[in-house]
């Protein structure tokens, strides 16, 4: 049986053409489009201030988490709803916390702090990068209430906002304006 020229060729495109689909499913992963992951965290409970021989030169810890600042989650990306709360915790350490988010499962999803303002539709997906942002780490799940502590010397001034962000496609899937409550 004798081959043809065109034979190895058209091996060697079907070859490249499953390397570029492998790559593209890698890179994509699409069937994250499709799987939830819900968190259920609990308020983070921190534990007491150790007090000292002299307690009366300490002022007293709050005896309740306070809430610093909120917002609602808007839908960039993907459709995404929930709120995201800065709190207080009583031994002064402060977590974000996510209540009820519902957004799509994606590739490399972190949680951000940042300087942006939140916009609307499409004006809105690229500008969380632009300026100073504070990584929280991984989102833990697309669904449920989950925590994200903050770093103990983090200031927050400045920090106004909270974004679900896809660090593979540099986009946000969704965001919260924080505002103090009145």
């Amino acid at each position: 049986m004798r081959r043809t020229l065109g034979e190895p060729v058209v091996i060697g495109v079907l070859v490249i053409g499953m390397l570029m689909a492998v790559a593209g499913l890698y890179w994509f992963q699409p069937w994250k489009l499709w799987v939830d992951e819900t968190v259920r965290d609990e308020l983070p409970v921190a534990a007491p201030t150790p007090t000292g021989r002299d307690s009366s030169s300490a002022p007293p810890a709050p005896s309740a988490p306070r809430t610093l600042a909120s917002g609602t989650l808007i839908s960039h990306e993907h459709s995404t709803s929930g709120t995201a709360k800065i709190i207080r915790l009583p031994d002064g350490s402060r977590t974000l916390r996510l209540q009820g988010l519902d957004t799509s499962s994606g590739p490399d999803l972190r949680v951000w702090l940042t300087d942006a303002p939140v916009r609307a539709g499409r004006d809105g997906w690229h500008v969380f990068d632009d300026g100073r942002h504070v990584s929280l780490g991984r989102l833990k799940g697309n669904k449920g209430d989950q925590n994200y502590a903050l770093p103990a010397g983090l200031d927050l001034k400045g920090l106004t906002s909270v974004s679900i962000w896809c660090d593979r496609f540099d986009v946000s899937f969704g965001a919260a304006e924080l505002t103090a409550p009145a």
